[in-house]
């Protein structure tokens, strides 16, 4: 076994799990759920079936992906958030044909106790902040929070607060890159000048 799982974890047949990956108490990964290589899953976890996860993926405790998420490489889901994949659901109507598809691209981090509402997608290197409930599509690169959340700036890869001088340009101040903000978009120009 090339991953480790605690005894208390539950990983039923037809789970994938990549290399270096590690899951932690009372977590649950259901049969076709995918995981990538170096991710961890925290404790009192849910996975369900369908649910991809990418390299590098870092689920906190007490989080449960739902049939229909998608998380790209180097996500983190924050303590206690929740995915939705129903936008109607009643406990006496089955709409599992309707689920709702949600995206996490790379790089995102999404924060305790957030909600994120399906059919959205949290565009790369994005941060949504702690008890937000997302309703709509997050750009890449923006920090969102509030109910419901809205945005209120630009991040760097390394989730540094963007200043953006007149002709459209920041450097973030970890790592020296630079960053365009072109057309409402956010756009990584160059990699760090000071390595």
């Amino acid at each position: 076994m090339d991953h480790f799982a605690h005894e208390s974890a539950v990983i039923d047949e037809g789970a994938l799990i990549g290399r270096g990956t590690s899951i932690w108490h009372f977590s649950h990964l259901m049969p076709g759920c995918r995981i990538g290589d170096n991710c961890n899953i925290g404790q009192n976890v849910v996975v369900s079936p369908d649910v991809v996860l990418g390299n590098n993926v870092k689920v906190q405790n007490n989080v449960s992906v739902y049939t229909g998420v998608i998380c790209e490489d180097d996500v983190f889901l924050g303590p206690s958030m929740v995915f939705t994949n129903v936008i109607n659901p009643r406990s006496f109507v089955n709409r599992k044909s309707e689920f709702k598809n949600t995206l996490v691209r790379k790089g995102a981090s999404i924060g305790a106790n957030a909600t994120v509402v399906c059919g959205v997608e949290i565009g790369q290197y994005a941060m949504v902040g702690a008890g937000s409930v997302v309703t709509k599509d997050v750009p890449a690169f923006a920090l969102v929070y509030g109910v419901p959340a809205v945005q209120h700036g630009w991040v760097s890869r390394y989730g540094q607060k963007l200043e953006f001088n007149q002709t459209g340009e920041a450097t973030c101040p970890e790592t020296g890159e630079v960053y365009l903000l072109q057309h409402s978009e956010c756009i990584l120009r160059s990699e760090p000048v000071n390595k």
